[in-house]
């Protein structure tokens, strides 16, 4: 397999990726052969599951356009994939421009094109951590350089914790960031759920994402609402991600199929 100029020379071009499989998904140009194989096997098992991504980052732009409308000027998104429309910074400097963003990802080629696209942006920039480390992605320099954790911020992990199994102590690693945060920050949250979906079909979506480095860890809704320990939930609560403040009714129907549960949480004083 021929190695394309965008590809950082330290990336595994043989083995699946998440971060590019969603790309896929998301009908990006930013992934490899053995991506789109593992993704198709996985559009085979969960035939929605380009649906999903969709609805997932529908949602992504609804929460932060709330959070804007809140006056919020401080987001940081951890594990934010492959730039697409769609982007954080792009929704967020568009109704404020002085808003700004810290990227956050372990995936080089996650990293690189949004350092290429961040390239003259002094108010967004690009760090290349892990999520299981949140200690180092709130001490980093380039996160203090654009972000003051002594005024509100949002955090948003998005599409990730479904890769963040319960061995990696998932709610400590979100008290860790809850703990940087000042009062009136937020903290939004999105992951694939089995609630609703049968045995057979959980098992070969666990199936093909065990060929990748990041295996799937499915929860319930109660199992992601307890990790909004710490926030208060803003209506409706976490739900199918389309039902979280859907432009429109029929935007919301048949929500389930998403897949993807959700929900925004604001920390108190």
């Amino acid at each position: 397999m021929g190695r394309p100029n965008w590809a950082p020379d330290e990336i595994d071009i043989e083995r699946p990726s998440v971060a590019r499989m969603y790309d896929y998904y998301l009908g990006g140009s930013h992934n490899f052969a053995v991506d789109r194989a593992a993704a198709q096997a996985m559009v085979a098992a969960v035939p929605e599951a380009p649906l999903m991504a969709q609805a997932n980052r529908a949602f992504l732009r609804r929460a932060v356009q709330f959070l804007v409308d809140a006056g919020v000027r401080q987001f940081l998104d951890i594990g934010s994939g492959i730039p697409t429309v769609g982007n954080v910074h792009e929704i967020a400097q568009r109704a404020a421009p002085d808003a700004r963003v810290v990227y956050v990802d372990v995936d080089p080629v996650a990293v690189a094109h949004s350092r290429e696209i961040l390239a003259g942006n002094d108010g967004a920039t690009i760090v290349q951590e892990d999520l299981r480390h949140p200690e180092r992605i709130v001490d980093h320099p380039d996160v203090r350089r654009l972000i003051d954790f002594d005024r509100p911020v949002a955090v948003l992990i998005v599409a990730v914790l479904h890769f963040v199994p319960d061995d990696d102590r998932p709610a400590e690693l979100l008290r860790t960031l809850r703990d940087a945060l000042a009062p009136d920050s937020w903290l939004v949250l999105s992951q694939a759920s089995a609630d609703g979906r049968g045995d057979d079909e959980r098992a070969e979506a666990e199936a093909v994402y065990r060929r990748t480095d990041n295996p799937l860890w499915i929860r319930s809704r109660s199992e992601l609402t307890a990790l909004f320990d710490g926030f208060e939930l803003v209506e409706p609560g976490v739900v199918w991600v389309p039902q979280w403040r859907p432009e429109s009714p029929e935007s919301a129907e048949e929500a389930e199929r998403s897949a993807f549960i959700g929900g925004v949480g604001r920390l108190g004083g």
